[in-house]
C-alpha cells in the first residue's frame, strides 16, 4: 500500500461469512475484502462456486480469501470454520462473524401441508445454524473491541406472508437469539446485531416463483424494484466497521419501505 492511501475500515480483520458462495453471502465477502477484511467463505455444497469467489477476492484485494466447506447445523463443522479462519491468518481469533446460510422451501405450502422434514430442514440450517455460529462466535471472536457479529434474517418476520410459515418461524428465532445474544456479551466489546432483508434478487428468492409474483413483489416496494444483494452488503459492512460500534442489539430491516 501507498503511504498516502487511506487504512480501510477493515484491514488487519478476519470475517467469516457463512452462506458465502452466492447470493447476499457473496455479496457481504465481496464487500468485507473490498473493506480490508480477511475473509472466510462458509458454503455448504457448492465448491466451484466457493473457490471462484476466493479466487476472484485474492486477485483484486490486499485482503486474502479462503473457502472452507461448512454444514452450519454440525457443531464439529462450525468450530471447523474458526478453527481454520484461525489458522489461515496466522493464529489470531477472528473479529467478525456473519451468519448468512439459510434455506429456504420453494413450494411456499401453508402450514397446515408443510411436511414435518420440510420444517426441520429450515430450523436446522435456519436458527440451528445461526446459534452454533453464534455461540461458537461469542466464545473466540476477538474481545475489548472490533468484534462484531451480524446475522441474518428476513423482513418476512414482519411482513407474516402465507406459504413461508416455516422460513419466517425460523428467522423470528434468529432475530430473538441475537438481542437476547448482544446483552449477554456484555463487557466483551463485541456487538450483535441482524440484518433482515426485504425481496432480494437471488437465487433463493426466485425459486419457485412465477414471474407474476415476482413483479408483484417488486412493486410492493415504494421503491418499485427488488433488492439487490449489495444493499445488504453495504448495511452489513457498515455494522462490521468501528463506526457502527454503538449499533447493538438491533433488527435492521433493509427492504426499501416493503414493511
Amino acid at each position: 500500500m501507498a503511504a498516502n492511501e487511506p487504512v480501510l475500515p477493515l484491514a488487519g480483520r478476519v470475517a467469516i461469512v457463512t452462506g458465502a458462495s452466492r447470493g447476499i453471502g457473496r455479496a457481504i465477502a465481496l464487500h468485507l475484502a473490498s473493506l480490508g477484511a480477511g475473509v472466510v467463505l462458509g458454503y455448504a455444497s457448492n465448491a466451484a462456486q466457493a473457490d471462484l469467489l476466493a479466487a476472484q477476492i485474492n486477485s483484486s484485494h490486499e485482503a486474502r480469501a479462503v473457502a472452507v466447506r461448512a454444514d452450519v447445523s454440525d457443531p464439529a463443522d462450525v468450530k471447523s470454520l474458526f478453527d481454520r479462519a484461525e489458522s489461515a491468518f496466522g493464529g489470531a481469533a477472528p473479529h467478525i462473524l456473519v451468519a448468512c446460510a439459510g434455506v429456504l422451501d420453494p413450494k411456499y405450502p401453508a402450514l397446515a401441508d408443510t411436511a414435518l422434514e420440510d420444517w426441520d430442514a429450515a430450523f436446522n440450517v435456519n436458527a440451528r445454524g445461526a446459534f452454533l455460529c453464534c455461540q461458537e462466535a461469542a466464545a473466540r471472536l476477538v474481545r475489548g473491541g472490533g468484534g462484531r457479529i451480524v446475522t441474518v434474517s428476513s423482513s418476512l418476520v414482519a411482513a407474516l406472508l402465507p406459504g413461508y410459515a416455516a422460513y419466517s418461524a425460523s428467522k423470528a428465532a434468529v432475530e430473538a437469539m441475537t438481542k437476547v445474544l448482544a446483552k449477554e456479551l456484555r463487557g466483551t466489546g463485541v456487538t450483535a446485531n441482524c440484518v433482515a432483508p426485504g425481496p432480494t434478487a437471488t437465487e433463493l428468492f426466485f425459486a419457485g416463483k412465477s414471474e407474476e409474483t415476482v413483479k408483484r413483489m417488486a412493486e410492493a416496494s415504494p421503491l418499485g424494484r427488488l433488492g439487490q444483494p449489495e444493499d445488504v452488503a453495504a448495511l452489513v459492512g457498515f455494522l462490521c466497521t468501528d463506526a457502527a460500534e454503538w449499533v447493538n442489539g438491533q433488527v435492521v430491516r433493509v427492504n426499501g419501505g416493503f414493511i
